[in-house]
């Protein structure tokens, strides 16, 4: 039988182990600093090109875009509330915090047993998918929404593209990119305003 100490012990030592855990987990920000003038113009160019999205008309004239570059990603901040993410391939998708800008992509409908499984980084399934709203093609960026309340749960790419969504039986339909929970969003929930 152990002892009382040895048990306190071993738990505050398993405790100590998943904090190491944990601390190796999250995403630590090397450099982070405002974009000006000429650097500005070519990121809005570059978005407007990517996602069809004019910011300076959304944003204002002169929209503070402010860069953090992790070991893993580049994350861009619109005057300190909406982000956006250079993606593994160059391309710039938005994050969950993109805010009401979310609803100019197509939605692809999951049903609720699939949120779990999404939420821990698997990509899209098409037993899940109930449905797709708006078009897209193979390479296109999509949000993932559950079937209840309609929330974003993801940002992902499309691997087939919307009308071959309906009739695909099985494999994967959405490949995940960017997650509610995922090292980006637990970055970004510290840091964004409002």
């Amino acid at each position: 039988m152990m002892s009382p100490l040895t048990q306190f012990s071993l738990v505050k030592a398993s405790n100590l182990y998943l904090l190491r855990q944990s601390i190796k987990v999250m995403l630590r920000i090397v450099k982070r600093h405002r974009l000006k003038g000429r650097d500005t113009k070519l990121f809005l160019a570059e978005l407007r090109d990517a996602l069809g999205i004019d910011l300076e008309e959304l944003l204002g004239e002169r929209p503070q875009i402010e860069l953090l570059k992790t070991r893993d990603c580049e994350i861009f901040l619109l005057n300190g509330k909406t982000a956006l993410l250079r993606i593994e391939d160059g391309r710039i998708a938005p994050t969950l915090l993109f805010g009401k800008y979310l609803s100019l992509l197509p939605k692809v409908v999951v049903d609720m047993g699939a949120i779990p499984h999404i939420c821990n980084g698997a990509d899209v399934m098409a037993p899940g998918v109930l449905r797709v709203e708006g078009k897209f093609s193979v390479g296109d960026l999509v949000l993932i929404v559950d079937e209840r309340y309609e929330k974003p749960v993801a940002i992902g790419s499309a691997l087939i593209d919307s009308e071959a969504v309906n009739s695909t039986k099985r494999g994967k339909v959405v490949k995940n990119l960017h997650y509610i929970g995922d090292k980006i969003w637990s970055l970004l929930r510290k840091i964004v305003k409002g």
